[in-house]
């Protein structure tokens, strides 16, 4: 399994990845089903709902783009969610979150909303331009970090719950990077705040500083009222894309609301960030590759870690792997779109896709050799060397590859967007004018788990020495 479109691959030379914060598919695309006549698409349907305490919470269109409490998604709930496989449990989480925080008369209503393409404009875009995949499983049934290293190591650190908060998350799992390095295959981190690598592998928690960028220096290229500049050679995922010097590899790290050294939003779709600022994030990330001269031989691939507690009515199914009692069943479904001039429009995969299926088209394509088992012997001489990289595990080896996408037997132009730059554009001037009206701004949401992980990685690599004005 997962060699279907291998040969395929050899069209890109760029494969570029996003990866957003704590949303459902059915959250996020299940519209396309319920709304936009796409009827390929398993999204939401009428009569989906749960029950709780007598009463009964329909699927719905949320009339907001901000949600207010940031829903339990540790192991514990998300079992609760899934419910067995009857995913009947979104409004009981929910409202024990609410009440667990102390929120007086709570409504758990909004876990079952969902938006629609007047809300994700450059979504739904992409689902009418690109492709959609409907069967993308988170890796663990739990919480981001896990979820996050399964998509950079093929395996979590044993638990499907991140550390402890009196622990700072700093992992030591051998990232797919090492095989980048071991090949000497290109590649970039991109980000706001330090790069989740440095925290995933001990390998880059310090240095290697040519490896990683910003993502902007200067703001998204629409929002003229960041006129910041910073006098520095250094690169940024703009530049690289606009001057055709993309490495091979590029990952790319939204805005995770911390104090970055430019001020910029939040963008990762982490709860309570504004959805339209991630859908700003996604435009930069799109807009950049489409005007590249290296958009003919790129993959771009986005998607999200883990559903963050949000309904979807898919159960995931069982999942081989290497440590099946803890890690032996995908998470909840996730959003995920496949952009490329080598992808039909409006296409949709129903193969099923979990995090690794990113670790297994990046190798196959620059060093597939790696994917395959080593004898005992070759094994242990690359323990003995530092830095070795590691045989990715089983998740990795039964993966499947988004090589059978690429299905055109030549590129196509990237498709007009100019309505996309405009609504941004012009939600960035309204943005402008509300600021120098001195209209009130929101109060400023406490900090969320994620954040409160951020930060305390960020504080202990700055004490190690780690530079204030690198990613």
């Amino acid at each position: 399994m997962g060699e279907s479109g291998t040969a395929n691959l050899e069209k890109v030379d760029h494969i570029v990845v996003l990866m957003m914060e704590n949303r459902s598919f059915d959250h996020m695309l299940g519209y396309l089903s319920l709304e936009g006549g796409r009827g390929d698409v398993d999204g939401l349907r009428e009569g989906l709902a749960n029950e709780h305490q007598g009463r009964s919470y329909p699927v719905y269109h949320l009339g907001t783009t901000v949600i207010g409490e940031d829903p339990d998604h540790s192991a514990t709930s998300v079992d609760l969610q899934i419910g067995g496989g009857k995913m009947d449990g979104f409004v009981a989480s929910y409202a024990a979150t609410m009440e667990n925080l102390g929120v007086e008369n709570g409504d758990p209503a909004p876990i079952m909303g969902y938006y629609h393409a007047a809300d994700v404009p450059v979504y739904d875009h992409l689902a009418s331009q690109f492709a959609a995949c409907d069967r993308w499983f988170s890796s663990v049934p739990g919480a981001t970090w896990p979820n996050r290293l399964y998509a950079l190591c093929g395996r979590a650190a044993g638990s499907r719950d991140c550390h402890p908060h009196n622990l700072p998350p700093l992992y030591n799992q051998p990232s797919f990077v090492r095989r980048l390095d071991e090949h000497g295959v290109s590649w970039r981190w991109y980000s706001s705040d330090i790069g989740t690598l440095r925290m995933a592998d001990q390998l880059y928690c310090l240095g290697r500083h040519d490896r990683f960028a910003y993502f902007t220096k200067t703001g998204l290229p629409w929002k003229t009222r960041l006129n910041l500049r910073v006098q520095s050679e250094d690169p940024s995922f703009l530049e690289d894309a606009a001057r055709g010097t993309l490495p091979s590899v590029s990952w790319i790290d939204p805005n995770w609301g911390n104090f970055n050294p430019f001020g910029f939003e939040q963008n990762d779709d982490h709860p309570t960030a504004d959805i339209s600022d991630g859908q700003d994030l996604v435009l930069a990330v799109y807009h950049a590759l489409a005007t590249s001269p290296q958009w003919d031989k790129t993959l771009l691939v986005i998607f999200y870690d883990e559903h963050g507690g949000f309904f979807d009515h898919v159960p995931p199914p069982e999942a081989d792997d290497d440590d099946p009692k803890t890690f032996g069943r995908y998470g909840v479904r996730v959003p995920a779109m496949i952009v490329s001039p080598w992808v039909e429009p409006a296409s949709v995969s129903h193969t099923l896709f979990d995090h690794t299926s990113v670790i297994k088209t990046i190798l196959l394509r620059f060093c597939a050799a790696d994917l395959e088992h080593r004898d005992r012997r070759e094994r242990l001489s690359a323990w003995l060397r530092a830095g070795h990289p590691r045989y990715l595990g089983t998740r990795v080896a039964h993966a499947n590859n988004l090589g059978e996408l690429l299905t055109r037997p030549a590129p196509r132009p990237a498709p007009a967007h100019h309505n996309l730059i405009a609504g941004a554009a012009a939600r960035a001037a309204e943005q402008t004018q509300a600021a120098a009206a001195g209209k009130h701004e929101p109060d400023p949401q406490p900090q969320t788990d994620w954040q409160k992980h951020i930060a305390t990685a960020t504080h202990l690599l700055r004490s190690r020495g780690h530079p204030a004005d690198r990613t």
